[in-house]
């Protein structure tokens, strides 16, 4: 069995060392302890704080050998980087998370092995832990919840968070799907749900928590109504396929 581990990556020069070295001790230990082997990608989405320079040369001195780093130089979006990356993957198990490890590592453990288990598809979600959003201030709580209920109801499924950033895959699973993606942007993970459903993939839901808090980079007037448009878009693809 192999797993690989997908991050996106842009301009994140502050803490991408960090992150590939709490991920190489995290990937060690639980791989070790199950037998498996193990790769990380980031995918550099044309960072231009030399994220990437940076990234590789911490890999090389510090001998990081199974964490690589890919990319392109021009800018298109997370959903870029991510399909770019599980395309790249050669695990029998595939998870995302945001380069900030914002969930934690804890949870890639539990995530992969119910996919090892049989499960196709695990989407992290934020609404089925208490303390799934512990430290957002209550309007950002509130904000992110209607973001997401708007988004399913327009998407048409009853997930309780397609915007969480970490979701797992049967490695198959996730190449067919995301081999059959467009979108660039933000939008990416809502494409990815609704591709996966017409492939009849069944989906799973687990808690998870956010341990790490940033600012967030959305913006929720102009990005909920950037996403409903690719809505309309997603829904035709998907219809087409």
């Amino acid at each position: 069995m192999k797993l690989s581990v997908c991050i996106p990556m842009y301009n994140e020069r502050e803490i991408c060392v960090s992150t590939a070295r709490a991920l190489y001790r995290a990937m060690t230990a639980f791989c070790t302890c199950e037998g498996w082997d193990w790769e990380i990608l980031f995918c550099d989405d044309g960072s231009t704080d030399d994220s990437r320079t940076v990234l590789q040369a911490a890999i090389q001195k510090e001998g990081l050998c199974k964490i690589q780093c890919i990319g392109y130089k021009q800018n298109r979006g997370k959903g870029a980087a991510v399909r770019t990356a599980v395309l790249a993957s050669t695990g029998d198990i595939v998870l995302y998370t945001d380069c900030d490890l914002a969930y934690g590592t804890d949870v890639i453990g539990p995530a992969a092995k119910k996919v090892a288990s049989g499960d196709k598809i695990v989407l992290g979600s934020r609404n089925l832990n208490r303390d799934g959003y512990a430290g957002y201030t209550f309007l950002r709580r509130m904000a992110s919840k209607i973001y997401i209920k708007v988004i399913a109801v327009c998407a048409g499924f009853r997930l309780t968070d397609s915007q969480c950033g970490f979701k797992c895959f049967d490695g198959t699973c996730a190449r067919k799907i995301f081999s059959l993606c467009t979108i660039d942007g933000f939008s990416f993970d809502l494409e990815m749900i609704k591709v996966a459903q017409k492939l009849g993939y069944p989906l799973t839901e687990i808690p998870v928590q956010i341990i790490h808090h940033r600012d967030s980079k959305i913006h929720i007037v102009g990005d909920a109504l950037h996403m409903l448009a690719d809505i309309r878009k997603i829904k035709k693809h998907v219809r087409n396929l």
